[in-house]
C-alpha cells in the first residue's frame, strides 16, 4: 500500500505569518503602495494564507496559482516553496515539486516537514535511495511522525531491504497503534519472503483494526487460495472487490507495492470463475448513467 499522501494538511500553521507594510497613502490620491521588499513579503504572505485556505477547500488548482505568485513575491521564505512543492506533487508534476522542495530545504534545512515531503517526492520519482536519505534526515529532527516511518519503510521495500523496511513499519505502528497500513505492508514483505502463514496472520491483525479494508482482505484471500483453502479465499476475494474494485487491477496492485510472488498468485486467483466477473469492472461511481 502507498498510503494516500496528506502532505499539506499540516500547513495550516502558516496562518500565523504576518508582515506589516508600513506604507501610507496620500489623502488626495489613489492608494499606490511602494513596492518595497517588505510590502512584497506582506502580499506574498497573504497569498500564501489564501493558498492554505484553498487547500482546506480542496481547490488545488487555485491554490497552486497563488503559491506560484507567493514564491515570486517572497522568494527568500521557505514556506511558499514548501507549499508550491507539495501542490506540484499533488498535481503529479514530480520534477517541479522536487525542485521547489529542494529550494525550501536550502532555505530551511532543519525543517523536518520539508525533508519528509522531499523524501516522499523522491520516492514518487523512483529515486528510492534519495528518499531514504531525506526521510532519515527528517527523522533525526522529529522521531514522532508515523507517516514518515511508513514512507521510509516503503522506500526500503522498493530497495528490497526487507529487514530495514519491516523495522520502519514497526516503528510507525508503535507510534500509532491503529496504523493498519504498516501491518499491511509488513504482510506484503512476508509473502515475498515465502512466509505465507506469517503474512496471513499479519493481515488478520490489520483487519482487527479495520475489518473493512479491501487491500488486506484481498491479500489474505490470495494467500489462502494459494494454500488450497479455495472457498475461504473466494469468499474473502468477493468481499474485498465489492468494497473497492480498484484492487481488481493488477497494475494498481503493483503500484501499491504488491511483489512478484503475490502478483503471480493474484493473477491465478483472478482467473477463478467466481472472481473473474468482478475483476476490471468500473466502480459504481464511474459507470455512466443511461
Amino acid at each position: 500500500m502507498l498510503f494516500s499522501r496528506y502532505l499539506i494538511s499540516f500547513l495550516v500553521f502558516l496562518s500565523f505569518l504576518s508582515f506589516s507594510s508600513g506604507v501610507k497613502a496620500q489623502s488626495l490620491l489613489p492608494y499606490t503602495p511602494e513596492l518595497t521588499g517588505e510590502y512584497l513579503d506582506s502580499y506574498g504572505s497573504q497569498l500564501l494564507q489564501d493558498a492554505v485556505q484553498l487547500i482546506r477547500l480542496r481547490e488545488f488548482d487555485l491554490a497552486l496559482s497563488r503559491a506560484k505568485l507567493a514564491v515570486q513575491l517572497s522568494p527568500n521564505h521557505y514556506e511558499p516553496w514548501f507549499i508550491l512543492g507539495t501542490l506540484n506533487i499533488q498535481a503529479e508534476d514530480i520534477p517541479a515539486g522536487i525542485k521547489a522542495l529542494q529550494e525550501a530545504k536550502r532555505l530551511a534545512p532543519q525543517e523536518s516537514e520539508v525533508l519528509f515531503s522531499l523524501g516522499n517526492s523522491y520516492f514518487q520519482s523512483g529515486d528510492y535511495t534519495s528518499a531514504v536519505t531525506e526521510l532519515q534526515a527528517g527523522l533525526k529532527l522529529n522521531r514522532e511522525v508515523p507517516q514518515a516511518y511508513f514512507d521510509l519503510g516503503n522506500a526500503y521495500f522498493k530497495l528490497t531491504k526487507y529487514s530495514e523496511a519491516i523495522a520502519a513499519y514497526q516503528q510507525a505502528f508503535k507510534l500509532q497503534g491503529e496504523f493498519w497500513p504498516a501491518l499491511n505492508n509488513t504482510g506484503l514483505i512476508e509473502y515475498e519472503q515465502g512466509k505465507i502463514n506469517n503474512a496471513i496472520e499479519t493481515w488478520r491483525k490489520a483487519l482487527a483494526i479495520d475489518e473493512n479494508q479491501a487491500e488486506p482482505i484481498l491479500a489474505m484471500a490470495v494467500g489462502l487460495y494459494h494454500q488450497g483453502k479455495k472457498q475461504e479465499g473466494i469468499e474473502l476475494g468477493i468481499k474485498a472487490l465489492k468494497i473497492d474494485n480498484s484492487y481488481g487491477d493488477l497494475e494498481f496492485l503493483k503500484e501499491n507495492l504488491w511483489g512478484d510472488k503475490l502478483l503471480t498468485d493474484t493473477t491465478k486467483f483472478f482467473e477463478n470463475s467466481a472472481i473473474a466477473p468482478l475483476v476490471g469492472k468500473k466502480p459504481k461511481s464511474e459507470i455512466p448513467l443511461e
